[in-house]
C-alpha cells in the first residue's frame, strides 16, 4: 500500500489495525468440549488505529491509518473497508512475513467481553515510518494500542511525539496492555510529550498500582502527561487538565456490544477538538461516541456521524461534577 503520500489529513492514526471476528452475545462460556450457539457472527475493521480512523472519517474528519496488514485474505478485507469508509490507506504497511492481526471477540450477557488475540502484523510498527512531512501537515496524532507492540517503542512515540509537538501537532495517546510488567516503562519517555492520555481504569490500576482514578489521573499527571482522561465503563470518566479536574457522566443507552467504545470515545473528543470546542464539551462528545458504538455489534457499525452527534448531545443532558483537591 504504501505507494504515495496522502493530502494533509486532520488526524494519522497510527497503531493497531485488527480483523474482529465477533459474536452477538451468549448465555455462557461453554465448559470444555460444549458448544454455544449465538444469533450471529460478524467480521469486521478492528484494531484502535483503524476504528478510530473510520469513526473520524463518519464525523467529516480527514484521518489516515499508519499500521501494518499482512499480504493475505484479511490484510486485504481490512484495507478494502478502511478505503470504503473514506480513510487513507497510503500508509499501510504490507508484511510478506506475517499475518494480519486478528481478535475473536466473545460477548457474553451480562459479563465483559472475552478477546483472543493475535499479534500478527502489528508487531511490525516501529514508529519510525513515518515521513515527517506528513506529519507537521496534520492536526492531531493519535497512537492507539500503545503498550501492546514492543517494537513500537516508548522512545519511538516519544520522538515521534516531540516531533509533532515542535511542528504545532496535538499528541493523544492510548494504551493496550500487553506485558504488565513493562508497560510503565514504556509509559516513561511519552507521557511528557502527551498532550491527553486516555486510559481506561482497569489499564491504568495496570500500570499505577491504584484502584481509584482521581489518584490514577493524578499520577500520569505527575508522570508529565499534560491532560488526563480516565474513562471507568458506566462510572463515566474522570478529566484532569492543567487548569481543571471533573467527573463525566455515561450517557445511558442499551448496551448490545463494548466492542470499539473506547475508540469511539477518543475519536468524539478529537472531533470535538478540531471544531474549536473547549475540552469539556469535547468529553461529552467523546461520551456520546461512546454511547453510540455500544449500542450494535462491532466497533464501527453503530457509531454517529456529525449530525446525528450533534443531534444527541443537543437532546442529552450531562451534570459534571466539579472534583475539589
Amino acid at each position: 500500500m504504501n505507494s504515495s503520500s496522502p493530502d494533509a489529513c486532520d488526524v494519522l492514526c497510527v497503531g493497531l489495525i485488527v480483523a474482529d471476528h465477533v459474536a452477538a452475545p451468549i448465555e455462557a462460556i461453554p465448559l470444555s468440549g460444549g458448544l454455544a450457539c449465538t444469533a450471529r457472527t460478524e467480521l469486521t475493521i478492528g484494531g484502535c488505529a483503524a476504528n478510530v480512523a473510520v469513526d473520524l472519517t463518519k464525523l467529516g474528519v480527514s484521518a489516515s491509518v499508519v499500521g501494518c496488514v499482512g499480504d493475505d485474505v484479511l490484510g486485504r478485507y481490512v484495507c478494502d473497508e478502511l478505503a470504503s469508509a473514506g480513510v487513507d490507506c497510503s500508509q499501510i504497511i504490507v508484511s510478506s512475513q506475517t499475518q494480519t492481526s486478528t481478535t475473536l471477540v466473545v460477548n457474553v450477557l451480562g459479563e465483559d467481553r472475552r478477546f483472543i488475540h493475535v499479534l500478527g502484523a502489528n508487531g511490525e510498527l516501529r514508529g519510525t515510518e513515518i515521513d515527517p512531512d506528513i506529519l507537521k501537515h496534520s492536526k492531531i496524532i493519535y497512537v492507539g494500542g500503545f503498550g501492546l507492540n514492543a517494537a513500537l517503542s516508548g522512545e519511538n512515540v516519544a520522538q515521534l511525539f516531540a516531533q509533532a509537538r515542535e511542528a504545532g501537532v496535538r499528541t493523544v495517546l492510548d494504551v493496550v496492555i500487553g506485558d504488565p510488567i513493562t508497560i510503565s516503562d514504556m509509559l516513561a519517555p511519552v507521557l511528557p510529550v502527551t498532550d491527553l492520555f486516555l486510559p481506561n481504569t482497569d489499564e491504568a490500576s495496570v500500570i499505577t498500582g491504584l484502584d481509584d482514578p482521581l489518584e490514577q489521573a493524578k499520577t500520569f499527571q505527575q508522570k508529565g502527561a499534560e491532560t488526563v482522561i480516565v474513562t471507568c465503563g458506566g462510572q463515566g470518566s474522570v478529566v484532569f487538565t492543567p487548569n481543571e479536574r471533573v467527573r463525566v457522566p455515561i450517557y445511558e443507552v442499551a448496551e448490545v456490544d463494548g466492542t470499539g467504545g473506547g475508540d469511539a470515545f477518543a475519536s468524539g473528543l478529537m472531533y470535538g477538538l478540531l471544531v474549536g470546542k473547549d475540552l469539556i464539551d469535547c468529553v461529552k462528545d467523546a461520551a456520546a461516541m461512546g454511547a453510540s458504538c455500544v449500542r450494535a455489534t462491532g466497533a464501527t457499525t453503530g457509531t454517529f456521524n456529525a449530525r446525528e452527534l450533534q443531534d444527541f448531545v443537543a437532546s442529552h443532558t450531562l451534570t459534571l461534577e466539579p472534583i475539589s483537591g
